[in-house]
């Protein structure tokens, strides 16, 4: 057997699926594979996966993985521990006896459950409405996005599921509790990250809270032990990884966070994906939006470590939106156009043009469900490439909209932005970003930060990885190249444009 020691990681996210293995203690990928994850939409706003079919795509990518690890030499004797890194919020519902779903997975950017808010809106106590009712238990506001809203729809619109948790035989899970039971062959158990996403659990006491469950009117008994995101919750059976131990969990965003080593208060990272998340690491001390933030769990390094906090940004559309050109606009071919797209915009006149994808409402910090999607300040020079360079610019004022929420909660201006995610291989869209922030932006050579960070966190708990020695990366950099009056005046034309979009869906 080899004395190198392998940490993987299973980074299941919305449109595709990879496991990783890490040489333990470094950022070195020895064999990985990744698999596309398809999405079902039965009605506009509606956002579904198949809970099946994500636990299919699970098992190749382990497979496909593991051959390659012995293609090249390697044993699975070599690999120690697994981390499991997921798309947040996205809800599972499944019978405890047979294992099948009960439904199909309810992803995060499913809108189905905005009447379901307006519902629970209306029994807010004093007639307030306010959406911030829940906000000084759970950090989140009411919201389609989370956890707690698709398990009411589902409660309230599915009655053989309304039956089976009357009956105590229905489980709720987020993805990484639905992977972590199947694979370990009936664990259920989720990490407090994910756990943070429901609207279900206290920030303070890290438990589920029976006001947050009884708002909702939802039964404790489907509800997962809330475990750290760095301890063994059990080991992997019927499985080429048999016997080997899950021993790090944590929801993707909180997992790059990890993997960027934003592992002191103050340090900031964004994710650019299908949105857009960004994280500021606020250490022991919970920090309680009034800029329209999300309060919520950044890290617990094992079940008797402090736990560290974040404010948190998340943005709807980001990637989606050049996916929407691609195919709804047709006016890309390929997503891997955009850059030199966007740049042929440069030089053409008619550039001043503002698109706010506000497809489903727009989230942080506006967290608006009834402003759609915006195109001002169109000419007849305007071209199609200045539509796709404006989509990104949108990426770029989204981020900075959460930036300056977080300067005004925290009190303190960030100054570096690290940046990971798919996205952030556009390098024109990276220099857009610190034109149109003013901030260093900071890019790690190794793009898997997210399960790099999972793999931390397994890593830790099986004594193979130190976190508190800097894992060694390479960085890519980018500075502002315009000054403060122009980047200011684009921005609050920016801000116009956000006015127009809001009110549409009334």
């Amino acid at each position: 057997m080899s004395t190198t020691k392998l940490i993987g990681a299973l980074d299941e996210g919305t449109s595709s699926a990879r496991f990783i293995l890490f040489k333990s203690g470094t950022a070195e990928i020895v064999a990985s594979h990744q698999q596309e994850l398809p999405q079902i939409r039965p009605q506009e706003g509606w956002v579904e996966q198949d809970p099946m079919e994500i636990l299919q795509v699970v098992r190749i990518c382990i497979d496909e993985t593991v051959k390659k690890l012995q293609a090249a030499g390697g044993s699975v004797g070599d690999i120690v521990a697994i981390g499991v890194t997921n798309q947040r919020e996205s809800t599972i519902v499944w019978d405890k006896t047979t294992g099948l779903p009960l439904y199909n997975s309810l992803v995060w950017l499913d809108m189905r459950t905005a009447s379901t808010v307006d519902r629970l809106l209306e029994v807010i106590p004093n007639g307030t409405k306010n959406k911030d009712y829940l906000k000084p238990l759970c950090g989140l506001p009411l919201s389609p996005y989370f956890s707690a809203l698709k398990l009411k729809w589902l409660h309230d619109n599915v009655p053989s599921i309304k039956k089976a948790m009357r009956d105590g035989t229905c489980l709720f899970g987020t993805v990484d509790s639905w992977i972590i039971w199947n694979l370990t062959g009936g664990i259920h158990v989720t990490d407090v990250t994910n756990a943070s996403r429901t609207m279900l659990m206290n920030l303070d006491t890290l438990d589920w809270d029976a006001v947050l469950l009884n708002f909702f009117s939802l039964p404790s008994s489907i509800l997962p032990t809330i475990k750290s995101c760095s301890e063994v919750y059990g080991y992997i059976v019927n499985s080429p990884l048999e016997g080997i131990p899950i021993a790090g969990c944590l929801g993707d965003q909180q997992a790059a966070l990890v993997g960027q080593q934003c592992l002191n208060c103050g340090e900031a990272k964004s994710t650019y994906g299908t949105g857009c998340f960004l994280l500021y690491n606020t250490g022991g001390k919970r920090v309680n939006s009034t800029h329209g933030l999300l309060t919520t769990v950044a890290y617990q390094m094992g079940p008797n470590a402090p736990v560290t906090y974040a404010l948190e940004g998340s943005v709807a559309v980001a990637g989606a939106a050049l996916s929407w050109l691609k195919d709804n606009m047709s006016i890309l071919s390929d997503l891997n156009d955009a850059e030199e797209i966007a740049k042929g915009a440069d030089s053409m006149n008619g550039a001043d043009l503002y698109f706010v994808p506000a497809f489903s409402g727009l989230y942080a910090p506006y967290w608006h469900k009834e402003a759609r999607g915006t195109i001002v300040g169109i000419t007849e020079d305007t071209h199609s490439s200045h539509l796709v360079k404006a989509t990104l610019e949108a990426v770029c004022f989204q981020t900075r909209d959460i930036l300056e929420a977080m300067n005004k909660d925290y009190g303190t201006s960030i100054k570096t932005l690290r940046v990971d995610g798919g996205m952030t291989s556009n390098s024109y869209l990276m220099q857009l970003q610190a034109d149109l922030t003013g901030l260093r932006v900071l890019k790690p050579a190794m793009a898997e930060s997210t399960a790099l960070g999972a793999a931390m966190a397994a890593g830790a708990a099986v004594g193979q990885w130190n976190l508190k020695e800097h894992t060694d990366m390479p960085i890519q950099e980018w500075k502002p190249a315009i000054g403060d009056d122009e980047r200011d005046i684009k921005y609050s034309r920016w801000k116009m444009a956000v006015d127009r979009a809001m009110g549409w869906d009334v």
